[in-house]
């Protein structure tokens, strides 16, 4: 075969597409989840894994958000419960519970903490433009968890900000 004719079946850049992938963008991605029926999100890059509901070992005169540790392949992981630290709703465990573990790297070190949530819902490519500011308002979250706020269909889906959840949940344990 002539390498003249190989050349030729190259496509042009923009020429051809690839139907069915939408995960590329040029924004952030999030992944989504349910607190009491409202759907909230975290930084796709900051999720180490999802695991299914399991009792954790109870920590002595922990806050009762703090459902105790895990030993995720050595690493010891505190568990929070968000509905009850964020006072919106009881803490019911069901088939769809699971704990988001979250990694955030803040200058030389990481911090590991779970998250139990009632189930998670998608991936949502966001771009910048679309991230609302939190309106200034009295509530149980306070202000400096929510990263923003982004409309989906009829829904408001809350950004929560994984940077100051970990730093927050340091001085707590």
């Amino acid at each position: 075969m002539d390498i003249q004719e190989l050349v030729s079946d190259v496509p042009v850049q923009g020429e051809h597409s690839i139907e069915g992938i939408d995960f590329i963008t040029s924004g952030k991605q999030y992944l989504t989840f349910l607190l009491n029926l409202e759907q909230y999100a975290v930084d796709i890059l900051c999720v180490e894994e999802i695991r299914s509901w399991e009792i954790p070992t109870k920590i002595p005169n922990a806050p009762s958000y703090i459902k105790g540790v895990i030993n995720m392949r050595g690493i010891i992981v505190p568990i929070v419960d968000l509905r009850l630290k964020f006072s919106i709703g009881e803490a019911t465990y069901h088939e769809t519970t699971v704990v988001i573990v979250l990694t955030y790297q803040a200058e030389d070190t990481g911090r590991t903490i779970g998250f139990v949530v009632d189930a998670v819902s998608d991936v949502l490519n966001v771009e910048s433009k679309d991230i609302k500011n939190s309106p200034a308002f009295g509530g149980c979250m306070q202000p400096q968890y929510i990263e923003g706020l982004i409309n989906v269909g009829k829904n408001v889906v809350t950004l929560l900000n994984v940077e100051n959840l970990q730093y927050v949940e340091k001085h707590a344990i």
